[in-house]
């Protein structure tokens, strides 16, 4: 079965390799955006060396890991659920020999990883030539970064999921789709990094699962963090890859016994 679930992320992966202008397209339009952000920032800061403990060099390395690990954690599970569910095909897919939301997570896996390899790394490489990134250079920080980009890709693909079985009950949950990608992007720390945000709205989105997506490995990179609080961030990263999968279970559970497909 793993051999299956293996093969899933290749094919996935060479799929993803077939659409090369996407990709290049892909990498021009995300450096775009870094330098909308960069001059944005710079504007705020103005002749200031720092604000509110960020220095201008450290917002400028903040964005650009944000949008490159976008690219890893970003996958479009949600409108391919779906519209598999609108279109019937799900019903196809529920009678073969494995279980479709695990066939849906690597299948986001495989995109990661082309998006990482061919996408984030040399993205990074051509924004760290075009602003002024600092990136650290031994390998624990990056590690960690590693891991806690990974459980992060865990929770957008789990939300994602969670919010393509919705089609099971509300049939065309596009509007859903949009506003939930536009909720992540902002309260993950893609827009706004969370300690920008006043007191009582970080402390309110300490108790949400989208701060694990983008601004805790952006923050471990960009700005680093004492032992103590990089164990406490990747276990609230951990519990709620683990929290999520609770709904997902129920939701797929009754969503399955009243599929309804439009079309014929």
């Amino acid at each position: 079965m793993l051999n299956t679930y293996r093969e899933l992320v290749r094919i996935r992966f060479l799929m993803m390799l077939a659409y090369r202008v996407n990709y290049y397209s892909g990498i021009v339009i995300y450096s775009l955006n870094i330098g909308v952000y960069y001059f944005l920032w710079m504007a705020i800061y103005g002749g200031n060396e720092s604000l509110n403990g960020t220095t201008a060099v450290q917002i400028t390395t903040y964005v650009a890991v944000a949008w490159m690990s976008r690219a890893f954690y970003f996958n479009n599970l949600d409108r391919e659920i779906a519209q598999e569910i609108r279109d019937g095909t799900v019903a196809v897919q529920l009678i073969r020999p494995y279980h479709y939301l695990w066939v849906k997570g690597f299948q986001g896996l495989g995109e990661g990883l082309f998006r990482l390899l061919m996408f984030s790394v040399p993205g990074m490489v051509i924004v760290s030539l075009l602003f002024p990134v600092q990136l650290p250079t031994f390998g624990a920080v990056w590690g960690w970064f590693a891991v806690s980009l990974i459980l992060g890709f865990f929770i957008n693909t789990q939300i994602n999921i969670l919010t393509g079985l919705f089609a099971f009950f509300i049939l065309n949950n596009n509007g859903l789709i949009r506003a939930k990608r536009v909720m992540v992007d902002l309260l993950s720390g893609l827009v706004i990094p969370l300690h920008f945000f006043p007191a009582w709205a970080q402390q309110g989105l300490s108790f949400l699962p989208f701060q694990g997506i983008s601004y805790v490995p952006s923050t471990i990179l960009s700005h680093g963090m004492p032992m103590e609080e990089l164990w406490s961030f990747l276990m609230v990263q951990a519990i709620w890859v683990l929290l999520l999968w609770i709904p997902i279970r129920g939701l797929w559970f009754h969503a399955r016994r009243r599929l309804v497909v439009q079309g014929g």
